[in-house]
């Protein structure tokens, strides 16, 4: 055999597996073992054997283990960004198969946020039990900043949050806007009133979201506009809608909800009463969000007119 032949068999047989790679990019990304192996639903041992496979194939150190913590060294850092992306592409090209097989057929893992779950999940799983039984239909409720993660590296296929998000390599399909609604204790002087003018805020007492949800940023653009400026500060938060309803109804303020929350989230207190803004009244949008590209546009696309007309009971308008 040449010599040739013989470095060309060499190559073939030292080439990664998926498995190595996707236990790299755990690793990567949670920079611990146990975490990581936690998340691929493998022994910790089995993990840290498939790194270092990974590391003799390749010929270079991929990782810097102390007793403390876990390093990527420069060669790692610069060889997670391929994992990731070879990851992707096979995701990709099974997703694609499925997708040739039978439309609307497989998995679908849906990414939403926290401040739409409660509120739309009910109309989205009655509208993709009833159009498309064939569909598995996994429900992940993160924050923004992880569902837009989820959805770059193909542990998500779709995202139902607010947008825009002018993310690179995202498309959007808008489906409605709703106005934001002032919700207040009850007996409070603006409760009950429509065609309040956004300047109300500059004054009040504002009750918000923890960091991290898009509605806490919102809310504070919202203020903003309304001319409250950075030195009226914000200092009760809530990690939830429920709770953060529960303060003002205790009396230590008001807060904006997003209407599709309304009816649930002050339904159940009779110690809250809401008030209107004066059109056009501040507010979001909400749409649909997947990969640029993706082997399931156009029955994304699909699914969203579907969910257009579902919303058409709710007090939204529909976008666009």
């Amino acid at each position: 055999m040449s010599t040739e032949h013989v470095l060309a068999a060499d190559s073939r047989a030292r080439q990664p597996t998926l498995a190595q790679l996707r236990a790299f990019a755990a690793v990567a990304e949670h920079l611990h073992f146990r975490q990581a192996a936690a998340v691929l639903g493998m022994s910790q041992p089995a993990l840290s054997g498939a790194v270092s496979a990974l590391e003799e194939v390749l010929g270079v150190t991929l990782v810097e283990r102390t007793t403390r913590k876990v390093l990527l060294s420069p060669a790692g850092e610069r060889l997670a960004v391929r994992a990731r992306g070879v990851l992707a592409e096979v995701a990709g090209l099974l997703e694609e198969a499925e997708t040739l097989r039978a439309p609307f057929t497989g998995t679908l893992r849906l990414g939403v946020i926290p401040t739409v779950a409660p509120y739309l999940l009910p109309t989205v799983l009655d509208v993709c039990a009833r159009r498309y039984p064939d569909l598995a239909l996994e429900v992940h409720e993160e924050q923004t900043a992880a569902l837009s993660d989820g959805l770059a590296a193909g542990r998500l296929d779709l995202l139902l949050l607010a947008v825009p998000l002018s993310t690179p390599g995202f498309t959007e399909i808008p489906l409605f806007d709703e106005d934001f609604v002032l919700v207040t204790p009850l007996g409070h002087w603006l409760g009950g009133r429509e065609g309040l003018p956004r300047e109300v805020l500059t004054e009040l007492p504002l009750l918000l979201l923890a960091e991290g949800h898009c509605l806490r940023d919102q809310a504070l653009d919202v203020c903003r506009d309304a001319g409250r400026g950075d030195a009226k500060a914000v200092t009760t938060t809530a990690a939830g809608l429920s709770t953060l309803v529960q303060l003002v109804a205790g009396g230590l303020g008001v807060t904006l909800l997003p209407r599709t929350a309304v009816p649930l989230e002050t339904g159940r207190n009779p110690r809250l009463d809401t008030g209107y803004f004066a059109g056009p009244a501040p507010c979001r949008r909400i749409g649909l969000v997947l990969r640029d590209g993706s082997a399931r546009a156009g029955q994304m696309a699909e699914l969203g007119e579907e969910l257009r007309r579902a919303f058409e009971g709710l007090p939204v308008r529909a976008a666009g």
